[in-house]
């Protein structure tokens, strides 16, 4: 018999050493918690972003409360970088040296992001879902760190280019963009989408505008003066509802307006504009609008409706940030399950970069997938127009 117990606390003490063998962490995880960084806009020209990480945290607090995962609780810690790049570079060595996070999360802006990119790679720290679309966010070969979320700006503007091209071809096109990484990804995307003749031919004006700048009057002035029938524009919400706003008071009427998916939020850029000078706008999305009627019976948007009376009070249930930010957190989330016990950065950019499956709040066909090769996880989008009050939905699912 005391043989017999000496084998079986032998074989114990083996099986309890293999299964803690087992567990791989990276800095900041241990058995009881999954430390991230972010940093994010609350303050400054992007600050209507700030929906997103509110409602990030909304749904990790809600996760926590539900076990976490798989026994360990995220602990989110998102710092304003005020998208100023300096100050982003600053707060993410401040998360990396000093809080030791995991990884960065969904940090906002292609500007911003660029600025800590190297340093992220160099040290081999996952830059996971990064808030903006430019195509560099799928460079799995000089920076397969990096990885972005959203379709890229240039499959975007593809799709608006295609529209333009089937109804109206002999177009005069007018762009109008932020003047960084991101905007010159859109304007040169448009005209990709559009062919090189095409567009020759066919873009007769572009301005642009620096995130600073407290108005864009003179250049949505010098736009409309150019002949265009037609108009893109990309800018954030401050100065996206501007833009809108002063194209209607000018009695600027083009054929087709445009507008970059990144300020598309009913509450934070067409409302402010004014409904009247936003009716008729196109953009393009991927995920369900809350201020669509077609989804009131929807069992998705029921739950995330649940969730943010719930979890997130005062966030603005009209508000498309909202629904991007539970979108994106559910996505990491699901890495991170992925991961199971071998949370090392290195798995958790490999979960990241084998990813399929679908999200409920995704249009129904989307779904996030990606590969080693494929850093661009949602990639189909669907055309959309404002009617005064809001979205409608048309033409197919492109892209996926």
């Amino acid at each position: 018999m005391k043989w017999t117990a000496v084998v079986v606390a032998a074989l114990a003490a083996i099986a309890s050493t293999g299964a803690q063998a087992q567990k791989k962490y990276a800095p900041g995880i241990t058995d009881t918690e999954i430390k991230i960084g972010q940093t994010f806009a609350y303050s400054g020209p992007a600050s209507a972003y700030r929906a997103i990480p509110m409602s990030e945290a909304a749904y990790f607090k809600m996760i926590n409360e539900q076990g976490g995962i798989n026994g360990r609780k995220i602990n989110l810690i998102s710092l304003d970088d005020g998208y100023s790049p300096p100050k982003t570079f600053e707060q993410t060595r401040k998360l990396v040296e000093q809080e030791e996070v995991a990884l960065i999360f969904n940090p906002l802006g292609t500007p911003t992001g660029l600025v800590v990119r190297k340093y992220l790679n160099d040290k081999k720290i996952p830059q996971l879902f990064v808030g903006g679309g430019a195509t560099l966010w799928g460079d799995y070969k000089q920076f397969p760190w990096s990885m972005g979320f959203q379709p890229s700006y240039q499959a975007e503007t593809a799709v608006y280019a295609k529209y333009v091209l089937k109804n109206n071809p002999d177009a005069k096109i007018a762009l109008f963009y932020q003047y960084d990484d991101a905007g010159k990804d859109y304007a040169n995307g448009f005209k990709m989408g559009l062919g090189a003749d095409n567009a020759k031919r066919m873009v007769i004006a572009e301005a642009s505008y620096e995130p600073a700048d407290p108005s864009i009057d003179s250049q949505i002035v010098k736009l409309k003066a150019s002949g265009a029938d037609t108009l893109f524009m990309h800018a954030i919400p401050k100065q996206a509802a501007q833009a809108i706003r002063k194209v209607y008071e000018i009695g600027w009427k083009p054929k087709m307006f445009f507008l970059a998916a990144t300020s598309t939020s009913v509450s934070s850029v067409l409302q402010p504009a004014g409904f009247d000078a936003a009716t008729g706008i196109i953009s393009a999305y991927y995920q369900k609008d809350p201020t669509d009627p077609q989804w009131t019976s929807d069992p998705a948007t029921a739950e995330w409706t649940a969730f943010m009376k719930k979890y997130y009070p005062e966030g603005n249930l009209q508000d498309q940030l909202n629904v991007y930010g539970y979108t994106v957190a559910q996505a990491l989330v699901q890495v991170l399950k992925n991961c199971g016990d071998d949370l090392t950065r290195e798995n958790i950019m490999k979960q990241a970069a084998s990813m399929d499956f679908p999200l409920p709040m995704l249009l129904p066909g989307i779904k996030v997938k990606t590969t080693a090769t494929d850093y661009f996880p949602v990639e189909g989008q669907q055309l959309q127009r404002f009617n005064g009050k809001t979205w409608e939905l048309f033409g197919e699912i492109i892209g996926e």
